[in-house]
């Protein structure tokens, strides 16, 4: 058999040596250059826009935890794209939702994806849920020097802790830190309406139909009150991306069933346009 120049089939023995569970700590030894906040980059010129993803959402249920995004990405006040993805599955059991930066955002989301992956198959077990917001937070302060230059990356990571039973929240802000939410979080340019609205209408226990609906809300009144926020487009058929994940795992709520309640919300909103009321106790 061939070995190749290095004798391993042509890899470099680094790739080979059990030195690191953490994918990104082989990158920082092996090929700094290739992680984002490594990068050279050149001076913003005056008035540089990035497109930046807004609105994200996360709250614990009754059988999980849900998170979910609107779809648009501004670039200044420009609508730069109208059908983005910003809910994604971390691994089989957890969720990363984006905010800020589009493009970084979407390879942090990959560079984390593969972090947990790669964890699982050195040491043979998956990382505990706090041990996966842990990796975060190290790569969203890795962002730090780019987050300086107005190319932040804020996320909110959600997923089913099955040590525990019950699904568990957790924000972030530019440097990397990390806050346990006990119920819900948003994230984003139309975050101060969404958890607003979300707050209002939140209930601990609450069933997965009633979730769905509150987040809908949520991201409607934020649409309402912030321009960079998508709300439901009925006419090109663009509703929130809302994705669950309980003890079976990570799902993604279909777009026909996210269409109905937008469309049920939509409705109510001609009768009652600031939304519904919490009720009074």
């Amino acid at each position: 058999m061939n070995t190749g120049p290095h004798g391993t089939g042509g890899l470099p023995p680094a790739f080979l040596a059990p030195e690191t569970s953490s994918f990104v700590d082989f990158l920082a030894a092996h090929a700094p250059d290739l992680l984002p906040a490594r990068r050279a980059l050149p001076a913003p010129h005056d008035g540089f826009e990035a497109p930046h993803g807004t609105t994200i959402v996360a709250a614990a249920y009754a059988d999980g935890v849900l998170v979910a995004g609107d779809r648009r990405v501004t670039q200044g006040n420009v609508i730069a794209h109208r059908e983005y993805d910003k809910v994604f599955p971390a691994d089989g059991h957890s969720a990363i939702a984006i905010a800020g930066t589009a493009g970084l955002a979407v390879e942090l989301v990959k560079l984390f994806q593969l972090e947990l992956e790669h964890h699982e198959k050195i040491e043979g077990t998956a990382l505990s849920l706090l041990g996966k917001a842990n990796r975060l937070t190290t790569l969203v302060r890795g962002n730090l020097a780019l987050a300086m230059r107005g190319l932040a990356v804020v996320p909110l990571f959600a997923g089913y802790d099955l040590d525990r039973g019950v699904g568990r929240v957790f924000s972030y802000d530019v440097t990397g830190g990390r806050s346990e939410e006990r119920h819900i979080a948003a994230t984003g340019s139309g975050s101060v309406y969404a958890r607003g609205a979300l707050k209002k209408l939140y209930r601990p226990g609450m069933s997965e139909s009633d979730i769905v609906l509150a987040a809908v809300q949520a991201l409607y009144d934020a649409a309402d009150d912030d321009s960079a926020t998508g709300g439901p487009d009925l006419t090109r058929r663009l509703f929130p991306r809302v994705c669950l994940v309980t003890e079976d795992g990570y799902r993604q709520v279909a777009q026909d069933d996210v269409a109905e309640v937008a469309g049920a919300v939509v409705d109510r909103r001609l009768e009652e346009p600031d939304g519904p009321r919490a009720p009074v106790l």
